[in-house]
């Protein structure tokens, strides 16, 4: 099985392309702005002739799902899952919970079927797994690759970096924190973020998690709020940036 990463491009996510010898997964779609670009990127990726089976987000947010209706289309109108808090939004063309309004764009609306925590997804030499990872919104999923101890998480956590928002719709920090304890008890030796490179090595994954983890946990202890040396984030940020810079060893080569 083959799992390649295409670089987010401004505002969108990376995207998953997961090849394998009975099928092929995309791990989020990006937003609506590139979605040509995109469906070009994955048929370079895959072969002009070869096929998507199904679409997985990791979340409603427009940067992880504004493209979803454009590449079903473009690959045989091939299902598109998500977890079932997120699917009202998805199928109703929601531009607020899904933060699409903040990017001044339209939500395409699309149907969608539910993926629930520990679905399974076997694609003969090897599978993914989904993994509920409520905090950043509600409806947040992961994808866990057991065969290379990897993990693909979505909005939870944005870059190595970036810790992310929980002032959104649907928004809990709380769970942020169980969501991260959950992947740091699987032990992965690789995650691939929201944006930027993957973040690789058991130990270097470690340590990013509790990075996260521990200024989280301070936010709580500030009565739910980020340090004041952190900066109000963009309209169409998804993440905080926080002042010091956090260390980051991972940079995007293009």
């Amino acid at each position: 099985m083959r799992v390649l990463r295409l670089p987010a491009i401004h505002h969108d996510t990376n995207l998953v392309v997961i090849e394998g010898s009975i099928g092929n997964l995309l791990i989020d779609a990006g937003t609506s702005w590139y979605q040509g670009l995109q469906v070009e990127r994955i048929k370079g990726v895959l072969g002009e002739k070869a096929n998507l089976d199904r679409i997985l987000l990791t979340s409603k947010r427009y940067p992880c799902s504004g493209g979803a209706k454009h590449l079903s289309e473009s690959f045989e109108n091939c299902e598109v899952g998500i977890h079932a808090d997120g699917q009202a939004a998805l199928e109703t063309g929601d531009f607020f919970t899904t933060w699409a309004n903040r990017f001044d764009s339209d939500m395409p609306s699309i149907a969608t079927h539910a993926v629930e925590d520990g679905d399974v997804f076997a694609l003969g030499d090897g599978q993914v797994e989904s993994l509920h990872l409520p905090g950043h919104s509600a409806d947040g999923m992961g994808y866990w690759i057991p065969g290379q101890k990897m993990m693909i998480t979505g909005t939870l956590l944005p870059r190595a970096d970036r810790p992310t928002r929980w002032d959104l719709p649907s928004g809990c920090l709380p769970d942020i924190i169980s969501s991260l304890k959950k992947i740091r008890a699987l032990h992965p030796q690789s995650l691939i973020p929201m944006q930027g490179p993957a973040i690789k090595g058991e130990s270097h994954v470690k340590e990013v998690l509790n990075m996260h983890i521990d200024f989280f946990k301070s936010c709580i202890e500030n009565n739910g709020q980020v340090p004041v040396s952190v900066p109000r984030p963009a309209q169409t940020a998804l993440w905080y940036t926080p002042h010091p810079p956090w260390p980051l060893e991972e940079n995007e080569s293009l």
